[in-house]
């Protein structure tokens, strides 16, 4: 029983910090990219400008770390529970798939294009596609952080379930 609780506090702990992360994400597709990518390359500076003290750099990584351990954290505690496991499990490989490793191969490098070197290396042309690379990219990685946390979500849910079709045993009829 005291597995079941420290299990089902690392699901829920789990879909929230993937929910926030997905939040986040979101958020930053919405209302930040926008803004960052409407005038390439002048947009591009102002947004280096306003993100001086803290931006979206700042916040990621350290989500995605958060998000990858406790995702990890939740699969080894749900390891018992097969079916949910396999959910939580799932959500795991599409955050370090579709997230980390996508960031990694494909963002990156664009980061580095559009905002570490910029127009003291690269033309407007080469900065533009860049640009345009990044937010059709991002479609997919806020895809794919919907896909984590729903899967995530559904792990819960079939644990809770699980573990609730054993801690309660059906009322007699008489």
């Amino acid at each position: 029983m005291r597995r079941n609780k420290l299990s089902m506090a690392a699901s829920v702990a789990y879909v929230w910090i993937a929910m926030v992360a997905f939040g986040g994400i979101l958020v930053e597709t919405i209302i930040i990219y926008p803004n960052v990518f409407h005038d390439v390359p002048r947009s591009l500076a102002e947004s280096m400008d306003f993100f001086v003290v803290t931006g979206p750099a700042d916040f990621f990584p350290p989500m995605g770390a958060v998000t990858v351990l406790a995702a990890i954290t939740t699969v080894i505690l749900l390891w018992p529970a097969r079916r949910a496991r396999l959910w939580v499990g799932a959500s795991l490989l599409s955050l370090v798939v579709g997230e980390f490793l996508f960031s990694m191969l494909f963002f990156w490098p664009r980061n580095d294009i559009m905002f570490e070197e910029g127009i003291a290396v690269h033309s407007v042309e080469v900065l533009r596609q860049a640009a345009f690379e990044f937010q059709t990219g991002h479609w997919v990685r806020l895809a794919m952080s919907a896909l984590t946390a729903s899967l995530a979500f559904t792990g819960l849910l079939r644990y809770h379930r699980d573990t609730m079709a054993v801690d309660v045993e059906p009322a007699t009829i008489r």
